[in-house]
């Protein structure tokens, strides 16, 4: 984008975000979901290949215009939302599952994000494609991978920085979140073409409605057998990492043209997510009082 101080910023609160993560949680939990092979390949196959997929097919099926198309596509190369564990409580999953979940797709990211996004642009007309393959691997792991691994170390080394920075470490990152969505909103609105931008059509808005409710039916069915894990894919399937997707708009000149369907997204995925949580959550407190 064309303000190098809101670039920086989504750094730092990538950054941020990340380091708390590692902070947080041991190398350790990683491993979880490596002595379960079975429920970690499923929860791969929703999360980096599933919901990308029905990315590509909403591409190609609705009459996308280029900077949406680009949208969608970054949120779908984007998993591992930071806030994922929290949405996936208001569902009643298992936390340690959900845990294991974003870290591992925290680590991946430096991966998959630069390999969806040369599927994709090999195939579509997006913004995006200006942007190297290795270079956007080079600058996620420079936000996501590092940072993880030093938190990882930090607690590993110095538990008792870890202790007293955890917490306040994590509310930070999740304040900066926040600034940073309200920083893009107060941008977009004062661009001269706002309403142009904000035009999205009711094609693009069926598209994210399907986008969501297919992503929750894929980890869903996908995450049984027990309503705790079937919450938790779903809920790590449709919540897309904003933070990332803004960093990855910061890398073209163009990415300001796609913001306005992230953070579309971002208020439809909440809204529409809400039922299936109410629903899930009531699921599992029946189960546990049968």
């Amino acid at each position: 984008m064309e303000n190098p101080i809101v670039g920086h910023f989504v750094a730092v609160t990538i950054f941020s975000l990340m380091l708390a993560i590692g902070v947080n949680h041991s190398f350790r939990q990683v491993t979880y979901l490596a002595s379960q092979p079975g429920l970690l390949m499923r929860s791969l196959l929703s999360v980096i290949v599933v919901v990308p997929g029905i990315v590509g097919v909403l591409l190609w099926a609705f009459p996308l215009p280029p900077a949406v198309a680009t949208g969608l596509a970054v949120l779908a190369a984007a998993p591992g939302a930071p806030l994922t564990t929290k949405r996936t409580e208001m569902a009643g999953g298992e936390l340690p599952y959900a845990v294991n979940l974003q870290l591992t797709l925290a680590l991946l990211a430096v991966v998959v994000t630069p390999l969806i996004l040369s599927v994709y642009f090999s195939i579509f007309d997006l913004l995006i494609e200006r942007v190297a393959p290795l270079e956007v691997a080079r600058q996620i792991a420079r936000v996501t991978f590092l940072p993880v691994i030093a938190g990882f170390l930090i607690r590993r080394f110095l538990p008792g920085v870890a202790a007293r920075i955890g917490n306040p470490l994590r509310v930070l990152a999740n304040i900066l979140l926040i600034i940073l969505v309200l920083m893009f909103v107060v941008l977009l609105a004062l661009a001269p073409d706002l309403r142009a931008m904000l035009n999205l059509g009711w094609a693009t808005t069926l598209a994210i409605v399907l986008m969501v409710a297919l992503s929750l039916a894929a980890g869903h069915l996908l995450g049984g057998p027990t309503q705790e894990k079937r919450a938790v894919l779903a809920v790590a399937s449709i919540a897309r990492n904003v933070g990332l997707a803004l960093f990855l708009a910061g890398l073209t000149d163009y990415g300001q043209q796609f913001v306005p369907t992230l953070l579309t997204y971002l208020i439809l995925g909440g809204i529409l997510s809400v039922p299936y949580a109410v629903w899930s959550k009531r699921r599992v407190r029946l189960s546990g009082n049968a």
